[in-house]
């Protein structure tokens, strides 16, 4: 009705939480400070990097890109009639045909690379809005492996 909602996770990598790097709670609520509303049109993807403070003092690097995405609108109800034929005025405005919905991506770190985060989250937005046929858990697994050589070993 109002155009507020609640944010969800839909997906989440690893899915299950690490021993040393529990999964933030309320991390959807952290994505949209100013909350989940639906808007009349489409914004443009935006990027922030914000610093979680665990209970042990540690810092979590929060990176978070923004979208908006197309959602169905409810279907306008038609108004009764009064009793002289004429349709009754609505009590409130009228709802755009097309709503947009964001939806985030959010890479949590313990290190500090806001440039590597946007390039890495843009990187996913990119696969996903483009509907490559490539799987978005083998992109993020090699996003985040990499190989460092013993020193004088074989490559």
């Amino acid at each position: 009705g109002s155009g507020d909602g609640q944010g969800q996770i839909l997906q989440r990598f690893p899915e299950k939480d690490w021993e040393d790097n529990p999964f933030p709670q309320g991390i959807e609520l952290f994505c949209q400070p100013s909350g989940w509303q639906l808007f009349p049109e489409r914004n443009p993807p935006t990027f922030f990097v914000a610093v979680l403070t665990d209970i042990n003092s540690e810092r979590h690097y929060c990176a978070c890109f923004t979208f908006w995405e197309a959602v169905e609108s409810p279907q306008p109800q038609s108004h009764p009639r009064n009793g002289e034929g004429e349709e009754e005025e609505p009590s409130s405005p009228v709802q755009p045909a097309q709503l947009f919905a964001p939806k985030s991506l959010v890479l949590v770190s313990r290190l500090d690379h806001a440039e590597v985060f946007r390039n890495s989250l843009g990187l996913i937005y990119t696969i996903y809005v483009d509907g490559l046929s490539v799987s978005l858990e083998n992109v993020i697994g090699n996003l985040l492996t990499c190989t460092i050589p013993i020193t004088g070993g074989a490559q």
